[in-house]
């Protein structure tokens, strides 16, 4: 099968829609098919064979982030010789409802097109000013996916219609082993990986937390990963806790898989606006034992505090609490530990992908993805 997925967001910006749609392809290609991915890139950024570039997006405050989106006549363009060229069987749309590459294949295809909606959203401010020009292209859709609950109610209430669940995947084998990062073998150490200028991640929670924490357990470390201010994140914590802060900054995915492996616990503050939960199945593949946020998605993921401890969102002194009985009781991180790996292995893409493909086959007919005729 010929598929074209087309991911919304910058590829080289670390992202959870990014992840999903890498290892979509990735497994899809292993299976056999034949995968184009479009999205936007930097000039200079390196893209797997399977990736084309629409060219640069433009950074846009969007559900408690920043989205960097795609659109526009020179992105429309692109988007169109791409579906020319594909002759795909199968058009894959990585959420439509937001002013990107999803929306405009929407406009310039015509035939079997499915949509995944990742996005979870507290109100309908984010639709309002667009409805129209989103459901001009969702009529065009022929298939719908939803992640999770709250991407599906996200979808029915403020958009109409239905969808089929389908979880975000994570490549298992990928997490399940790995050698701890060097120099941090010693003490207690917990870990975030996220966006740490971004709010809705709650790595403020976290140090906050840490500072509590921190003068009772002098052994007690913090490793933080992912793209951010390390001033700014080190500004929040008093200076004599600077030593005891690790801050990695983008890592490869290597380094990543070492970080899972080397903190005692795994931390995710996230504050909402969370469908799912990327981070929390690649640190379950890795065995970790995970302290969470209780948003429901992640309760979910966690299978109701089975697969990792739970925490109130927002609340430095509930995570701090959690934290230090989790450090201090290691036979209960071993269980969380089993209990995040046996958990994990719906979500593996050897399920998943097989999943979305029954979807594919659904919605395909005798004729493939061309060219719309709307100028």
């Amino acid at each position: 099968m010929r598929i074209g997925i087309v991911c919304p967001y910058m590829w080289d910006v670390p992202g959870g829609v990014q992840v999903h749609i890498r290892d979509l392809a990735e497994a899809l290609i292993e299976d056999g098919h034949h995968v184009s991915v479009i999205a936007p890139a930097g000039e200079n950024a390196p893209l797997p064979s399977y990736v084309v570039s629409a060219g640069r997006a433009v950074p846009v405050p969007f559900n408690g982030s920043v989205a960097r989106l795609s659109f526009g006549f020179l992105s429309a363009n692109r988007v169109r010789r791409w579906v020319r060229e594909g002759r795909f069987d199968v058009l894959h749309v990585h959420e439509p409802a937001i002013p990107s590459l999803g929306l405009l294949a929407c406009w310039v295809a015509k035939g079997p097109i499915v949509a995944t909606f990742h996005a979870s959203y507290a109100g309908s401010r984010s639709f309002s000013a667009t409805a129209a020009v989103i459901m001009s292209a969702l009529e065009k859709v022929t298939g719908r996916i939803a992640v999770s609950d709250a991407a599906r109610k996200t979808l029915v209430e403020f958009l109409g219609g239905d969808a089929v669940l389908i979880p975000n995947g994570v490549t298992v084998a990928r997490y399940a082993e790995g050698e701890p990062l060097s120099g941090w073998d010693e003490g207690e150490v917990i870990g975030f990986l996220g966006r740490m200028d971004e709010p809705r991640k709650g790595l403020p929670v976290l140090l906050e937390a840490f500072t509590l924490l921190a003068p009772e357990r002098p052994s007690l470390r913090l490793l933080l990963a992912g793209p951010g201010d390390a001033g700014e994140v080190l500004g929040r914590v008093p200076p004599a806790l600077h030593d005891r802060i690790g801050l990695l900054g983008l890592v490869s995915e290597e380094d990543k898989v070492r970080a899972y492996h080397t903190v005692d616990v795994f931390c995710a503050p996230n504050l909402g606006g969370e469908s799912f939960g990327i981070v929390l199945t690649e640190a379950m593949s890795a065995g970790a034992a995970i302290l969470a946020s209780d948003i429901p998605a992640f309760r979910k993921v966690l299978d109701d505090g089975q697969a990792g401890a739970l925490f109130t969102t927002g609340d430095p002194a509930s995570l701090a609490r959690e934290a230090a009985a989790l450090l201090d009781d290691p036979l209960r991180r071993a269980k969380l530990s089993d209990g995040a790996r046996n958990a994990v292995r719906k979500y593996d893409w050897s399920t998943v992908a097989r999943d979305v493909l029954r979807v594919y086959e659904t919605v395909a007919s005798t004729a493939g993805v061309e060219e719309d005729d709307v100028r």
